[in-house]
């Protein structure tokens, strides 16, 4: 499953040092070079491009749902399609962008979750035939 599909989490790394900068939150940086064992942001950077999930997504096999907010600021929602068309040999896709009539369209549809996180977890139940209640 992809909550907030981040398909190509390079370029966004790339967006969010334009936009935000040297400190988008405190430490954001220096935790993002040691989770990726580079010693410096030029290394970093040189990584990047690497860092998605082209030539992955098509691996999965099993069942894969892909969820997102239709105003997610984050993570744009063309990765959610992205990773949705790429997911060619699930046994079963699906996608779900939550728009603002239903409400949930930000980043992990934190805006409004209560929708999102039913419909995961009806979704679990009935592709993997168990109850959840």
């Amino acid at each position: 499953m992809s909550w907030g599909a981040n398909h190509n989490w390079g370029e966004v790394q790339r967006r969010r040092l334009q936009r935000e900068g040297e400190n988008p939150v405190p430490h954001y940086w220096e935790h993002a070079l040691w989770v990726w064992g580079q010693a410096s942001m030029e290394e970093f950077e040189a990584l990047w491009d690497q860092i998605n999930l082209d030539g992955v997504v098509e691996r999965i096999q099993v069942p894969y749902l892909v969820v997102h907010g239709a105003h997610d600021r984050q993570i744009p929602v063309e990765y959610a399609h992205r990773s949705y068309d790429q997911a060619v040999n699930s046994s079963k896709r699906e996608l779900k962008v939550y728009t603002a009539d239903e409400g949930g369209v930000e980043h992990c549809n934190l805006d409004d979750p209560v929708n999102p996180t039913s419909f995961i977890a009806d979704w679990v139940a009935e592709t993997f035939g168990q109850s959840v209640g």
